[in-house]
């Protein structure tokens, strides 16, 4: 039998340390609080430097302005720089190494529409596009301005990232059978 614990993760009845149980790209993960993770990590330190997932940034240096390290958490998107590892138990997180490994088309949208120059906020735009196109299938253009609102580019891209969105909305619904492209 186990509890939450207040350090979050979880606790079994003899008391011992709590433990996370993350599913992250499909892959399973546990870590022992205070051993492998302490109960103030950010989602973002866990997934990057105990993962090596290394898509997710940090532009505004934890300050949950920039976007740059959103994941999904549970299908939400979620600034993983803000978010406590603990308070992941339980939870399924997705990153851009998830997309890459399943071929999503935010992808080669991305590529192909030239939405990046440094890079750097891109992990991010994918994510919260992929968050919005799971919701929204086929959104307008004022709906990916609103769903993308919470991520900032430095180098002005915006105009090919809401092409690329829009682009891989339409990849989507032909793969569904629904026309597009």
């Amino acid at each position: 039998m186990s509890s939450a614990n207040a350090h979050g993760g979880r606790q079994d009845s003899s008391g011992s340390p709590g433990v996370i149980r993350l599913t992250v790209n499909g892959k399973r993960y546990e870590f022992k609080v205070g051993v492998d993770v302490m109960p103030f990590t950010a989602l973002r330190e866990l997934l990057r430097d105990r993962l090596g997932l290394t898509s997710l940034k940090e532009m505004c240096e934890g300050e949950g302005v920039c976007g740059s390290c959103t994941v999904l958490v549970d299908g939400r998107p979620t600034l993983s720089c803000l978010t406590l590892a603990v308070d992941c138990d339980g939870k399924e997180i997705e990153t851009v190494e998830g997309l890459a490994e399943s071929g999503h088309p935010l992808l080669e949208a991305f590529s192909r529409n030239y939405a990046y120059q440094c890079g750097y906020c891109t992990p991010g735009f994918i994510m919260s596009a992929k968050a919005l196109l799971d919701r929204n299938p086929d959104p307008s253009y004022e709906d990916i301005v609103r769903g993308l609102s919470g991520n900032i580019c430095r180098c002005g891209t915006y105009a090919a990232i809401l092409s690329a969105t829009r682009e891989a909305a339409d990849a989507l619904k032909a793969r569904r059978g629904g026309g597009g492209l």
